[in-house]
């Protein structure tokens, strides 16, 4: 359901060019970047001994998977649905099943399988046992989608063969494979893939010291020295995320290689982060420019969704995807029925003071 803002908070006339996202300041939101692309392969743990954090998840593999090898049926594990925020670890916890059940993980995304034979010719290629992770399964068509109801549970492909009256359909094996699909949008997906599932399971957010343990060992990988305390600084600023706890410690990496640091220290981490414009609360530029943006257009809500979307020249998906859980998450915004609401723990942090007349102008020192 489509939110609109209220009638008593109109914006401004005059919306000035500032009210725009910036294309250039360093990315703290967690979906992948082309960098992150280029490094994560390396910095993936290799087994569950080494995945740090979702203890429960962990948990629930090795008793999955000591069990399936018990039996000597790899792929009575059931399939796997993991949600959450981009950057949790879903892609490493499906390729760190194939290595431990000792097969191999195929890793896909939703928006390469457009077509019914792309996903048959990957269902076709599967091993006994392999992993298929697809990502962005919530963004399968629905051909796609349905030609995957028969594989998960029957281990075959019903194809239609033939047109109008002379059609029919015909039963194609495939190998006994695991499925592990990842989604940010769990409720967009349909009741029948969604109930395909054996285990559904949402990635949490990870605390500080688990995120100080990726730091610290990303650093061995990256060939750079870190102190725990400045470790620390950078795991705060993570949004409880490991792919931006290691994108912002290749940032201080490079910031230490250029200023010849052989061990990077707490205070050299926060010249860093500072120089890159990354406050101590995770906030980046963007972030802040769209509290500001509802402070001084809306008198700080509420304010529908559309309508900030076309004050700040973005997408409604991407300030719903990549801006709105963290700023939730850390208590700066909130949703209602309404629109969103900027909170009074964002006035304190913008060191603005709430003002509820109709069309003020409110100076923000960031």
């Amino acid at each position: 359901m489509t939110i609109i803002s209220t009638s008593d908070n109109k914006p401004e006339k005059d919306i000035k060019k500032k009210n725009k996202i910036s294309q250039t300041t360093i990315s703290l939101k967690s979906e992948p970047t082309q960098l992150d692309q280029q490094f994560e392969p390396s910095l993936r743990p290799h087994n569950l001994s080494q995945y740090i954090g979702q203890s429960r998840l962990k948990e629930l593999l090795r008793v999955c998977i000591g069990a399936a090898k018990k039996r000597g049926d790899l792929t009575s594990i059931g399939h796997f649905l993991l949600y959450g925020s981009p950057g949790l670890g879903k892609t490493s916890c499906a390729i760190i099943l194939a290595r431990e059940l000792g097969t191999e993980a195929k890793v896909f995304s939703a928006p390469a399988l457009t077509q019914p034979k792309d996903i048959i010719g990957v269902l076709l290629s599967l091993n006994s046992g392999d992993v298929l992770f697809i990502d962005e399964i919530h963004r399968l068509n629905k051909v796609t989608e349905e030609l995957l109801y028969s594989a998960m549970e029957d281990y075959v492909l019903d194809l239609t063969v033939g047109k109008s009256q002379a059609a029919r359909v015909a039963r194609l094996p495939v190998n006994r494979f695991i499925l592990v699909g990842a989604t940010t949008r769990l409720g967009t997906l349909s009741s029948p893939l969604r109930d395909r599932f054996t285990h559904i399971y949402k990635m949490e957010f990870y605390s500080q010291e688990e995120l100080v343990q990726i730091i610290e060992n990303s650093s061995k990988v990256l060939k750079y020295k870190i102190t725990k305390d400045a470790a620390f600084e950078i795991a705060k600023r993570a949004r409880g995320t490991p792919r931006i706890a290691n994108r912002l410690s290749r940032l201080v990496r490079d910031f230490s290689q250029h200023e010849n640091i052989d061990v990077t220290e707490k205070e050299d981490t926060i010249r860093a982060l500072e120089l890159f414009k990354i406050d101590p609360s995770g906030l980046d530029e963007n972030d802040k420019l769209l509290l500001r943006t509802i402070i001084e257009n809306y008198n700080g809500g509420p304010v529908g969704i559309d309508a900030l979307a076309a004050t700040l020249g973005e997408e409604r998906q991407t300030i719903e995807d990549c801006y709105e859980p963290y700023l939730l998450q850390a208590g700066f915004l909130t949703r209602t029925t309404r629109g969103r609401i900027v909170t009074d723990a964002a006035f304190k942090y913008l060191n603005v003071e709430r003002k509820n007349t109709e069309n003020s102008q409110l100076k923000i020192n960031i």
